[in-house]
């Protein structure tokens, strides 16, 4: 008996679910410290976006799919939730059982995996270059139809629904239960689709289709010669990924209760392009960042200024150039040299690109506020208020002070970047050495 090897049994991961605790800590408390109404709409308009983020990097991130109408499924999704929720509110006043409002985000996600797997079957035949142009002229031909058929999209007006349907739910628990009715409880609904949504995906990430789908990614010669269809593996992830982007569509339909011909827009899919991007696609919680960005810019943003698309632009365009992997890479880039204890080495350098990077952003950003002003709003005066400054266009003055003020901050954020490019080779090379000692005991 001694001769017989051991089964041993995998240890308990407690800094996982430590993490996951955290989440879920993170989706019960926040209506407590942000209880405006407007704070939980926006709340609940990040576990949409965050769904649909994730689900568009199962594509993007984990498969290397570039996808330019991933709207379409969160789309099509939103449209058979409002009209299963219609349904519902005929049966519910007919007495007849009729399904939950908890349960509609459901009907959406089985929409997408439908619309996704006959879609699918056509876009995943190609890969690279060839799939994105293919996924582009469905997302045109589902918008152009969305406006054709009014009879199920509704034409430019949308089709509005009322989610409070039938009797109010736990009423005998709860003092007034549970209808949908007040933002609170659609907030929570929303708060367990995301975390259990995330979760799954998470999980998919584990599973042997989402290690092949890593493979395809990287190397889909080699998955071919192993055995392993590249084209089933592509189709599959995408059935995947439009089920998860047809539950955000339901959310979405059962939050604002009304659908419009833009949730299928170009818009919308480069929304979930962009801020995936933004977010990190290399990185799991990288679409998580990318959602929550997604919402504050495009609902805060857009209030403080009608050039909010030019920023948007200019801050893509920076992250491309100098953070190519996301937000979420330079938080793990800079976890990773804090690990080894080399982060006293860059943080000075760390410090001085941030402030003079922000800088520069502020220098462009007075400079296109002026521009914006003198071109679209002169007859409002020669004043125009930005950050609590009050500039005066018709100056001369006010334009070189602008101008000078951005090309000093782009000087230094050149200088302080070649100083942090220097520093971080010189602490990586540390770091490998390290790592190359540990490997050789």
């Amino acid at each position: 008996m001694s001769n017989l090897s051991t089964v041993t049994t995998p240890s308990f991961n407690w800094g996982r679910w430590i993490i996951w605790g955290l989440f879920a800590l993170v989706l019960l408390t926040m209506p407590r410290l942000f209880s405006s109404s407007l704070a939980v709409s926006l709340l609940s308009q990040m576990g949409i976006a965050i769904i649909a983020c994730l689900s568009y990097n199962m594509l993007l991130g984990q498969g290397g799919m570039l996808s330019f109408g991933h709207a379409v499924y969160s789309g099509l999704g939103a449209y058979m939730t409002i009209h299963a929720l219609n349904l519902m509110s005929g049966l519910a006043k007919a007495g007849q059982p009729f399904v939950p409002v908890s349960l509609l985000p459901l009907v959406g996600g089985l929409a997408g995996l439908f619309f996704a797997s006959l879609f699918g079957y056509v876009t995943t035949k190609k890969a690279g270059t060839p799939f994105a142009m293919i996924t582009l002229g469905m997302a045109e031909l589902v918008f152009a139809m969305s406006l054709m058929f009014a009879e199920f999209f509704g034409g430019e007006a949308g089709i509005t629904a009322n989610r409070v349907v039938g009797k109010p739910a736990l009423q005998g628990i709860l003092d007034k239960g549970i209808n949908f009715g007040p933002g609170i409880q659609v907030y929570y609904l929303i708060a367990v689709y995301t975390f259990v949504c995330v979760a799954l995906m998470y999980a998919f990430t584990r599973t042997p289709l989402g290690r092949i789908l890593n493979a395809v990614r990287d190397n889909p010669e080699r998955v071919e010669f192993i055995g392993y269809s590249t084209q089933r593996v592509r189709y599959l992830a995408f059935m995947v990924a439009g089920f998860f982007a047809g539950i955000a569509g339901g959310l979405g339909a059962i939050l604002f209760e009304i659908v419009t011909a833009e949730v299928v827009g170009p818009l919308r899919s480069g929304g979930y392009l962009l801020f995936t991007f933004l977010g990190g696609a290399t990185v799991f919680f990288g679409p998580i960042i990318g959602g929550v960005l997604l919402v504050l810019t495009s609902v805060m943003l857009s209030e403080l200024t009608k050039a909010w698309l030019l920023y948007l632009g200019l801050i893509f365009l920076f992250m491309v150039m100098y953070a190519p992997g996301g937000v979420a890479s330079l938080v793990l880039m800079n976890l990773r040299v804090a690990k080894f204890g080399f982060w006293n080495r860059i943080a000075k350098s760390t410090l001085a690109i941030t402030l003079s990077g922000a800088l520069a952003l502020l220098g462009a950003a007075v400079l296109i506020e002026m521009v914006y002003h003198r071109q679209l709003n002169v007859t409002l005066g020669s004043e125009v208020v930005f950050l609590g400054w009050v500039l005066d266009v018709s100056q001369i003055s006010t334009w070189l002070g602008a101008l000078a003020f951005t090309l000093v901050s782009i000087a230094l954020f050149m200088v302080a970047r070649r100083d942090y490019a220097r520093r971080w080779s010189e602490v990586q090379s540390r770091i490998e050495r390290i790592i190359q000692h540990r490997e050789g005991l």
